[in-house]
């Protein structure tokens, strides 16, 4: 018989077997009252809830990682090479600046980078804060504007290899002005563009393409360089051989030449900043104008059924609701503080063509934010399509000068549009300011594209689309 603590520690020892034993066969949580089974799952649910419910007030950047997208490369449409040209080709024709006007000396219109001189006397007519960046920039300067211009371009490459575009810095409106009257022949005005054409040619990277992604200024009409015989007007540059793929800047273009592009003419407003972009646009927005319309002109009384005499005599007969500047003579060729003051107090500004189909006169009224009359499309629609709106009613009025001529009222159709019209017209001609002017400072503005920037960008977009398959240009 076993001692009695041995007994008991042996009834223990099968108890504790046999619960052990019972224990792997419970189901699980058996040991789990059925309250606290419950308890345990809203606590579960409800801790999932909460969460969810903080996470909808975190701060973003505590949620996820917000990646930005790259800023576009400011040269993803590619790089220019300019040529270094003989001194002949540009430099020697401003050293002899007397020497290109047969009447006067063109020294001083084309000082200051091609800007001119300062137009000091505009106090009270604009912002004093505002005058520093005026000048009476002579209309025919835009070849030196732009070689100031790109010899510091973003997008300027030493590297001729690495370039979408060839810039040929020739003034050819310059080298041929001169000898554009008087008794000069057509050897003579033809002689600089034959020479420019030889050196190009002699180019590898004109070879490479045939020209076709070179590019150039030419500071006058298309017309001064289209001569078809040689007892016509002008130079037959553009009709040269070599010439004809080469994209050229001109302030009118012919618009049936693709490779011809209208550039604005030059104006006065040269702004320094954006800050003055700004400023400008606003004194002109909230300018109180006094007259319905204006016309900055003179009568061509050697021309058979004038037009010009025909505006003049609608405005004459307004009864005040228009203003007319005399601009007999040279007196307007570049601008006046009295054409300007006009354009600032007049809603709409007459533009019928010059002495070509365009004048320069288009962008000084729309600078001064005074909304344009047009009587014929190729003035400004057929032209300068890269700066201005595509919708030509948004900005413009056009009167076909046949209605003129057979007695249809300028002053009733310029009435019959509502102050509202009027001004969101004109808020469409302030919002395009920037790219009718030419900045001052020779790497442009901080963050607004003028004239150049919309022209360059133009001709390097362009040249882009000619690298793709199938789209390269040869003539």
């Amino acid at each position: 018989m076993l001692p009695k603590s041995s007994t008991v520690s042996a009834k223990l020892n099968s108890i504790e077997r046999k619960c052990s034993s019972n224990t792997l066969h419970l189901p699980p949580f058996s040991f789990v009252p059925h309250v606290n089974r419950l308890w345990l799952l809203l606590f579960i649910v409800s801790l999932q809830i909460t969460i969810i419910f903080m996470a909808r007030y975190l701060p973003l950047h505590h949620r996820r990682i917000h990646v930005s997208s790259p800023e576009p490369h400011p040269c993803s449409s590619g790089r220019i090479y300019v040529y270094n040209l003989p001194p002949v080709f540009n430099q020697e024709l401003l050293d002899k600046c007397d020497e290109l006007n047969p009447w006067s000396s063109s020294c001083e219109a084309l000082s200051n980078g091609g800007l001119g001189r300062k137009a000091t006397s505009l106090s009270g007519i604009v912002p004093e804060e505002l005058i520093p960046a005026w000048y009476w920039t002579d209309q025919f300067a835009m070849e030196i504007i732009y070689h100031n211009r790109i010899l510091d371009h973003k997008c300027r490459t030493m590297e001729p290899d690495s370039a979408t575009a060839f810039y040929i810095p020739f003034y050819a409106g310059l080298a041929v002005g001169k000898y554009l009257w008087s008794n000069y022949s057509s050897k003579d005005r033809d002689r600089y563009c034959e020479m420019i054409l030889k050196w190009v040619q002699d180019q590898p990277y004109w070879n490479q393409s045939g020209g076709w992604d070179h590019f150039m200024t030419m500071g006058r009409i298309t017309w001064d360089f289209r001569r078809s015989k040689n007892e016509d007007w002008g130079s037959n540059c553009i009709y040269m051989s070599g010439m004809r793929n080469i994209t050229r800047l001109l302030i009118e273009r012919n618009p049936w030449d693709y490779f011809d592009v209208g550039v604005p003419y030059p104006s006065g407003f040269h702004p320094r900043s954006d800050s003055d972009i700004l400023q400008w646009q606003n004194f002109v927005r909230n300018r109180r104008r006094k007259t319905l319309f204006c016309f900055a002109g003179a009568p061509r009384g050697a021309v058979k059924n004038d037009f010009r005499g025909l505006l003049l005599s609608q405005c004459k007969n307004a009864s005040g609701l228009c203003r007319a500047v005399n601009c007999a003579g040279t007196g307007c060729s570049n601008g006046t503080s009295a054409i300007l003051e006009t354009f600032l107090d007049s809603d709409f500004c007459l533009q019928p063509r010059g002495d070509s189909f365009t004048r320069r006169s288009i962008f000084d009224c729309m600078i001064a934010g005074s909304i344009p009359v047009f009587f014929w499309h190729r003035s400004a629609y057929l032209q300068y399509q890269w700066f201005l709106p595509s919708e030509s009613k948004s900005y413009s009025v056009f009167i076909h000068r046949d209605e003129v001529k057979t007695g249809r009222s300028i002053k009733n159709v310029l009435e019959s549009y509502s102050i509202e019209e009027v001004k969101k017209m004109r808020e469409k001609v302030i919002e395009y300011i920037p790219k009718l002017v030419y900045a001052k400072p020779e790497k442009g503005l901080e963050s607004i594209k003028d004239a150049f920037d919309v022209a360059i960008d133009g001709v390097l977009k362009r040249n882009k689309e000619h690298e793709q398959p199938g789209y390269k240009w040869r003539r």
